[in-house]
């Protein structure tokens, strides 16, 4: 993007001035004229690009962009054109990152340059498996089509890692205000009773020591608690985030009662609906094997890939390389079986992909309606306990000023 000075005059004949962004100068002289100013002269201001720090775009404006494109190519209208319009559309407020990215994109194909590699300079928003689809829609003169298909993948994608994320919050939600109101009585109201209980003298029930204990401890030693528990979680999130870490922990996720078998299936059904996209767009299949290898979230899945990528390369049937790797499920391989002999693998695992997400969402549900109960039972566990050991006392003030005397 490039900023421009200019002199234009208005409808009433009056001279103005100002400055206008622009994919380039022809870019800037159509935008002033949309405004209804006849442009006298227009010079690009020193230093005038426009510069900003990382670009963000939304998985939604990504989706839409993908959309609104597919649509003006399949129309007949030629790329440049379709650009400069999705360019014009864009909120400068609410979508600059996308604005942004998309003159840039815009101002490399005005200058010869391929969409593909127009937007391989942007490798954070638009990523390997977008750009290689690109490459091949391209080359096959498919770009319109290919770019519907994106559309569709990226909504799916989109789709089920919002099921996740709405079937974690609540969980997330009851914990931390279980976690919050636990923390304040222990830190505000327990010391209170523990003022009142110390005039007795006597000997309190053990539950009511331990917690008038624990909040001395937790008063006294705050900034160590504070302090450790931050500790032991940059030092497990640095362990995760290394290659060693990384694998053990999606080993262990796998693993998990009843959220592994569902984590498997997320994985799944995000390679075959990466790979049968991939597939349907003409990519070679050892390219195939890198992408999915690259997108399918788990180390264990990425490993099981670069296997059969190995195995395919020296001239194995895909069915066989996959049924060397016991991450792929009998059922799959079956379908996939199928899909050799018929020469449409792609729609075998696009059904696969279908039957998949139908079952994570039922599991989400069938999760969601468990976790609601016992998450309120936990909360009334917690704080109940804690209400019961501070009355516990007074439900046996009898005793306890007996034994004072």
């Amino acid at each position: 993007m490039f900023t421009y000075a200019y002199q234009a005059r208005d409808v009433s004949g009056k001279v103005v001035s100002g400055v206008q962004e622009g994919l380039n100068e022809e870019n800037a002289i159509n935008a002033l004229m949309t405004k209804g100013l006849m442009v006298l002269s227009i010079q690009e201001k020193a230093g005038g690009k426009v510069t900003r720090g990382a670009i963000k775009v939304s998985e939604t404006d990504l989706v839409l962009f993908t959309r609104q494109l597919a649509t003006m190519v399949d129309a007949g209208l030629p790329l440049v054109g379709g650009l400069t319009a999705l360019y014009e559309q864009a909120d400068p407020r609410k979508q600059a990152g996308l604005r942004r990215v998309i003159g840039e994109v815009s101002a490399l194909v005005q200058d010869g340059s391929t969409f593909h590699d127009a937007i391989l300079k942007h490798p954070t928003i638009f990523k390997r498996l977008y750009t290689s689809m690109v490459k091949a829609g391209e080359s096959g003169g498919m770009l319109a089509e290919v770019l519907d298909r994106l559309a569709g993948f990226l909504e799916a994608s989109a789709r089920l890692t919002k099921k996740v994320k709405s079937a974690l919050t609540y969980p997330v939600i009851v914990i931390c205000i279980a976690l919050g109101i636990t923390a304040f009585l222990i830190v505000k109201v327990v010391p209170v009773f523990g003022s009142i209980f110390a005039d007795f003298g006597a000997q309190l029930p053990a539950p009511t020591q331990f917690l008038i204990d624990l909040s001395d401890f937790v008063r006294g030693n705050w900034y160590f608690i504070v302090g450790g528990m931050a500790g032991v979680f940059y030092a497990i999130r640095t362990w995760v985030r290394s290659p060693k870490g990384a694998a053990a922990w999606d080993r262990w996720k796998l693993k998990l009662p009843v959220f592994g078998p569902l984590i498997h299936k997320i994985c799944m059904t995000r390679f075959a609906r990466t790979f049968a996209q991939l597939i349907r767009s003409g990519v070679p299949i050892l390219e195939v094997m890198q992408i999915v290898g690259d997108t399918s979230g788990n180390s264990v899945v990425t490993d099981a890939l670069r296997n059969v990528s190995s195995d395919v390369e020296r001239g194995d049937p895909l069915t066989a390389a996959l049924s060397r790797q016991p991450i792929f499920p009998p059922m799959m391989l079956r379908m996939v079986s199928a899909g050799e002999s018929t020469g449409k693998i792609d729609t075998m695992l696009e059904k696969m992909a279908d039957f998949w997400d139908e079952e994570i969402e039922a599991t989400l549900a069938a999760l969601t309606s468990l976790l609601e109960p016992m998450l309120i039972v936990f909360l009334g566990v917690i704080v109940g306990g804690i209400v019961i050991a501070m009355f516990l006392p007074i439900f046996k003030l009898n005793d306890v000023v007996s034994g004072s005397k």
